[in-house]
């Protein structure tokens, strides 16, 4: 079920014309927030300061695809709750979800199926908002403190060996993104479950692809276990993964991220935020000079 416009103010419009900002920052206007997915990967030829090549490959993951480079990037709990909305789904609703089908379901704790999906036209709407590093759109305001969910792994992979998985190295990197559309958005939250590794086997990317089609299921049984535990039954699924194999002597870095904003000024439409709910993604770039 999509959200509509109610009783809660979950209005989310910041401070800066051109520029999204972190939910709860001065100047913005509305009690409510957007939640965006993203899922990454950066890489860099390793130097001889393992921290400084770290850096640089986290930030290259954060600018590539959805720009979200520049940011202050604070981690909070997996949650988009009753005042949030997610992006391409509630509000700027990417019709490219009407053609999914499940990849697969999981069973939930009251015997329940819930189906999981495809989540790249959540990814590409994140991409629709933020832009990309060389076409900026509606980015985060540079310095921004952004409130988000993440997880990370950085890792090296030596130049002239095999890696050491107990030194911390790998073939490759890979994260994992998946929220879960509750089934009452009016007195629970939806659940983002965030996951990142290494690759340690081979430098087979096939093999690495197998193995995260495989993994699926294991993150779809975290959501099941989690709605347990908090009595919530889930109606549908979006998951998506990254991934790389670094070349030798590269350090890669794999970010899986749903940043909190509030919107843009130009990226609300003219009638006003609550016309979100009802423009898809393409109604809502023609209606703010996009397309």
């Amino acid at each position: 079920m999509r959200k509509t416009i109610s009783t809660v103010d979950r209005t989310a419009i910041s401070g800066y014309p051109t520029y999204c900002d972190g939910y709860a920052r001065p100047g913005n206007l509305g009690n409510g927030y957007v939640s965006v997915v993203k899922v990454a990967t950066g890489t860099v030829e390793k130097t001889d300061d393992f921290l400084l090549d770290g850096i640089v490959a986290y930030d290259r993951a954060e600018a590539n695809d959805a720009y979200i480079g520049q940011i202050n990037m604070e981690t909070a709990s997996s949650f988009c709750g009753i005042a949030g909305n997610v992006w391409g789904y509630d509000l700027a609703y990417n019709s490219a979800l009407d053609k999914l089908k499940p990849m697969f379901s999981a069973k939930q704790y009251d015997g329940s199926d819930l189906p999981v999906y495809d989540a790249v036209p959540l990814i590409d709407a994140g991409i629709a908002l933020f832009g990309t590093e060389p076409h900026r759109r509606f980015p985060p305001a540079p310095g921004a403190h952004v409130i988000c969910a993440n997880k990370s792994t950085t890792n090296l992979r030596p130049r002239d060996r095999k890696p050491d998985p107990d030194k911390g190295e790998a073939y490759g990197v890979w994260c994992y993104i998946a929220l879960s559309i509750t089934r009452d958005r009016y007195n629970s939250a939806d659940l983002f479950i965030e996951d990142a590794g290494t690759w340690t086997k081979s430098d087979n990317e096939a093999e690495l692809k197998a193995f995260l089609e495989e993994h699926q299921k294991s993150v779809a049984w975290s959501i099941v276990a989690c709605g347990k535990d908090q009595s919530v039954l889930y109606d549908r699924t979006f998951m998506a993964y990254a991934y790389v194999i670094m070349k030798p002597g590269f350090v890669g870095t794999a970010l899986t991220v749903a940043p909190y904003i509030t919107l843009a000024q130009r990226a609300v439409p003219a009638p006003g935020f609550n016309a979100l709910y009802d423009l898809t993604l393409s109604d809502w770039e023609h209606a703010v000079g996009l397309a």
